[in-house]
């Protein structure tokens, strides 16, 4: 019941109606010469409509109640001749609505409400209307069009309470045509509202879009920052790693011979440099300013041999074994198995310093087939890591719709299997692997 209340509160006093649409076809700018002599800057073609649209019914209604005023007594309807500031004031309560409807649809109601009964009194004391409906037609326009406007851009309680006020103003006025007249309000109304309606269903579509484009941006800069992350794992676990052992193992080695120890130092720089290169290579798209790409090639199974290489100067024993051609592999897969043999040995050399690790590599029949398995440690080790390792290998494995298997073998050691299909859908599930992707290809 409090509803009804203020709906009608809503109508009359409180209520406001949509701002009118942002975007017109029918709109052009005002030229940089004529601004002084203009007032806005931007003309719509609507709003000069609607304004000529008011002069025209402003001046016909003038002319029609003067005609009506100045007539012959006997088509006053027994009335005499009525002040003639109401012929000013009957053209106002008809054009004046249509002037303010485009920008203020519900106050162009309330002024016609109001000034309606001074238009339909003038008709109904010296005017003649036919068909018994005491409404001139230019009223009849103006109120229709206020109508219509009112139901396109104010709230359905604001237009439910407008369209009762018509019922009960009609009622009151002339209880014989307010069936007629009612049912045209209504269609007017109906339409007006179906208008609203699809608006409204077409704004939150454009919304939902939006929202989901975002979305779909936000998971790609996730999944893209998933990747750098797997990436700068890899590098800076892997070179660390052996960089550390290096560190330890280079003063043992030499036992005071000064050219020994230059050597190792040169190794452990030249491993140094080798993982800032590597992290510019991955970071360096991220300070770009003007968004370029980092087209530098990724590392593959080519660079195999300085993984081996690193690992033996770290003091694993490495024995490797290849079959079938590994020249030729899509870059995608390349890269993965690069990474999953980086992370497997760097994994070792933590784990299991001083173990001999078998390192298989096998390209057969469209697989990519590796394994590397270490056995038991000869020194102490590092404790259990974070886990984060394997299941990068496994999420890379993934990707290219392969498998990863990995945990402890019998006796002590660590395996890890890989499987990677090599088919063009495997070179697909890694799109661009010759660079990163930036904020620009994410939108």
């Amino acid at each position: 019941m409090r509803a009804v209340p203020g709906a009608f509160r809503l109508a009359f006093f409180q209520g406001d109606a949509d701002p009118p649409p942002k975007a017109r076809r029918l709109a052009f700018g005002v030229p940089q010469r004529l601004r002084p002599l203009v007032p806005v800057t931007r003309i719509s073609l609507v709003q000069v409509a609607e304004l000529i649209l008011a002069l025209l019914l402003y001046l016909q209604t003038q002319s029609t109640v003067r005609s009506w005023n100045t007539g012959p007594p006997s088509l006053l309807n027994g009335h005499g001749p009525i002040w003639d500031g109401f012929t000013y004031l009957t053209a106002a309560a008809v054009a004046l609505p249509i002037a303010l409807r485009d920008r203020w649809p519900l106050a162009a109601w309330r002024v016609s409400i109001v000034l309606m009964p001074v238009a339909v009194g003038a008709t109904m004391t010296i005017g003649s209307y036919s068909e018994g409906i005491p409404y001139t037609q230019w009223l009849g326009i103006s109120y229709l069009l206020v109508l219509y406007s009112v139901a396109v851009r104010c709230d359905r309680r604001i237009t439910v309470a407008v369209w009762i006020v018509t019922f009960f103003a009609t009622w009151i006025i002339d209880p014989n045509s307010m069936p007629v007249v009612m049912v045209i309000v209504s269609v007017a109304v109906l339409f007006g509202y179906n208008v609203r309606v699809r608006r409204s269903a077409t704004a939150r579509l454009k919304t939902e879009e939006r929202r989901t484009r975002q979305a779909e941006s936000a998971q790609a800069v996730l999944a893209e920052r998933a990747r750098i992350a797997r990436e700068l794992h890899d590098v800076v676990a892997h070179h660390m790693s052996v960089i550390a052992i290096q560190a330890e193992a280079v003063p043992l080695k030499a036992r005071g011979d000064p050219a020994q120890l230059e050597a190792g130092l040169a190794e452990i720089r030249a491993l140094s440099l080798e993982a800032i290169a590597e992290l510019r290579q991955v970071l360096g798209v991220l300070r770009d300013r003007d968004g370029r790409v980092d087209t530098a090639p990724q590392p593959g199974l080519d660079r195999l041999d300085e993984l081996v290489s690193n690992a033996r100067a770290a003091g694993l024993a490495v024995l490797v074994k290849r079959a079938g051609p590994l020249d030729r592999l899509p870059p995608a897969v390349g890269l993965s198995a690069y990474r999953i043999v980086q992370e497997s040995l760097s994994n070792a050399m933590r784990h299991a310093p001083g173990s001999t690790v078998a390192l298989d590599v096998a390209h057969r029949q469209g697989e990519l087939r590796l394994r590397v398995a270490n056995g038991p440690s000869a020194a102490p080790g590092a404790g259990p890591g974070a886990g984060h390792g394997v299941a990068g290998m496994r999420e890379r494995a993934t990707l290219l719709g392969g498998t990863l298997d990995a945990g402890p073998v019998a006796g002590g050691g660590f395996e890890v299997r890989a499987t990677l299909p090599v088919t063009d859908a495997g070179e697909g599930a890694h799109e661009h692997p010759r660079r990163f992707v930036t904020g620009d290809d994410v939108g």
